[in-house]
């Protein structure tokens, strides 16, 4: 029986990726929807481009709502240097065919959620969690519908990659973030930990280039450009894709391990805001919510994002 599945996203280049390897798998993700949310670039292009990814991955009857454009209380911010200006480097960006499905993200999350049958809805948090949060915030009974939350997000062993310890999606709205973790809904953390071990390599984009197929060009043209900053600035043999990790993740749990943790966000104000705390080794007897990813299988991630590209135009 395929997962029940709304993608919240902020596209962002490996975000595109997450998007196209999640529709090309109708069998396993029956996507319900796709709602978007500032972070990597502004609202206004991360909804254009999870229209674009609509575009290319051929799923015109997905609808795509736009959502938060701000975070919850935070100032702003955004990581344009790392996925350009429009926020899908290595391929030209156009205003796509089809338009916003009417209404807000985050009324659309409230409804859906609130009609649903209990512990039916996978969400995929591929950016801040601020829709989310803001849903909870006004309807917090629709956490009866929320099956699991899977989180792109958090580092505890690997050190941040926007501050020395903090994650940019979790940096970028921690307030959002405590909110889902306060909600009690089970959540999967699939943090820099893992995706930071889940690196693009000469033979990898090579692999994705001999697909011959328009969507092996644009993820292999993406990422080609997008990989280029991590490597210089951590001097990895390749590039982190975070965001296609969850999507692997739902489709192939036997290609990651970690353990439950219990989790803390930290949103206060000073050099560690932002961070996300992980009990590894469960020091506090306090309950284990959260089941954090540390290891994967990346020839795995690769492979499968392959098999699935290949099905595309």
């Amino acid at each position: 029986m395929p997962i029940d599945l709304i993608i919240d996203t902020d596209p962002g280049a490996d975000d595109v990726v997450a998007l196209l390897l999640a529709m090309a798998s109708p069998a396993e993700l029956k996507l319900r929807a796709i709602t978007t949310v500032a972070g990597n670039v502004r609202l206004e292009k991360t909804s254009r481009n999870a229209r674009l990814a609509r575009e290319w991955g051929g799923r015109p009857e997905v609808p795509v709502y736009a959502g938060a454009g701000r975070p919850l209380l935070r100032t702003p911010i955004y990581a344009a240097h790392v996925h350009g200006s429009e926020g899908c480097p290595g391929v030209p960006v156009y205003e796509p065919t089809a338009p916003l499905a009417p209404g807000n993200a985050v009324d659309y999350l409230i409804e859906t959620l609130g009609k649903v049958p209990e512990q039916s809805i996978t969400i995929a948090m591929i950016g801040p969690q601020t829709n989310l949060a803001l849903a909870l915030i006004q309807a917090p009974e629709i956490v009866r519908g929320i099956k699991q939350v899977v989180v792109m997000g958090g580092a505890h062993f690997n050190g941040g990659n926007i501050t020395p310890v903090a994650e940019f999606n979790l940096f970028a709205d921690p307030h959002a973030a405590q909110v889902v973790l306060d909600s009690g809904v089970p959540l999967v953390y699939v943090p820099l930990d893992v995706t930071h071990k889940m690196l693009t390599s000469e033979s990898r984009l090579a692999q994705i280039a001999a697909l011959g197929n328009r969507a092996g060009q644009l993820v292999g043209s993406i990422l080609e450009e997008y990989v280029k900053p991590d490597m210089l600035h951590y001097g990895l043999p390749g590039g982190p894709v975070h965001d296609a990790s969850v999507i692997a993740w739902l489709l192939r749990p036997e290609l990651f391990s970690g353990r439950k943790v219990h989790l803390w966000i930290d949103t206060r104000e000073g050099p560690t805001f932002g961070q996300s705390i992980a009990d590894w080794y469960g020091k506090t007897g306090l309950e284990k919510k959260v089941l954090w990813l540390l290891e994967g299988d990346a020839q795995g991630l690769f492979d499968l994002l392959c098999e699935r590209l290949a099905r595309l135009d």
